[in-house]
């Protein structure tokens, strides 16, 4: 249930973020901050998602795959990282294209080729179509230029 509440409150976050940096005129500085700060949430948003399958594997050690799941958190974990210190247009298009590739990776879960069982039966669908929204207002503003 608190992961349903977090993501429902910064998915809005991003919502906001995304509607008012599309919005602004292109040239303007005040659009350079809004993109900004949509970059910067994205990248958070990322590394908690990201973060939530480390828990479930750590949780989980027993399971077969725990160890690639890490490692593909972790790779998550660097491209946000990295992504604050971008151009934001830069950052943004990444962090689309990172959190689309989060949604195959749920998908991953769900077809078996990462392990299924590390994570709750609804988890990776929910989490999939969540991580195409997000992808969706990373870009956003980038289609808005």
């Amino acid at each position: 249930m608190t992961e349903s509440v977090s993501a429902f409150i910064f998915g809005t976050a991003a919502l906001s973020l995304a509607w008012n940096a599309a919005r602004i005129e292109a040239p303007s500085p005040s659009r350079l901050v809004a993109e900004l700060r949509l970059a910067q949430c994205a990248s958070l948003m990322l590394t908690l998602a990201a973060g939530i399958y480390v828990g479930f594997a750590v949780s989980r050690p027993d399971i077969a795959g725990s160890g690639l799941v890490i490692a593909l958190a972790i790779g998550f974990f660097v491209i946000a990282a990295l992504a604050t210190t971008w151009e934001p247009r830069h950052a943004l298009t990444t962090l689309a294209v990172a959190w689309a590739a989060h949604g195959l990776v749920d998908l991953a879960h769900i077809v078996d080729v990462l392990p299924a069982d590390i994570a709750p039966i609804w988890y990776p669908t929910a989490c999939a179509i969540y991580d195409v929204c997000i992808a969706g207002l990373c870009y956003l503003p980038v289609l808005k230029r």
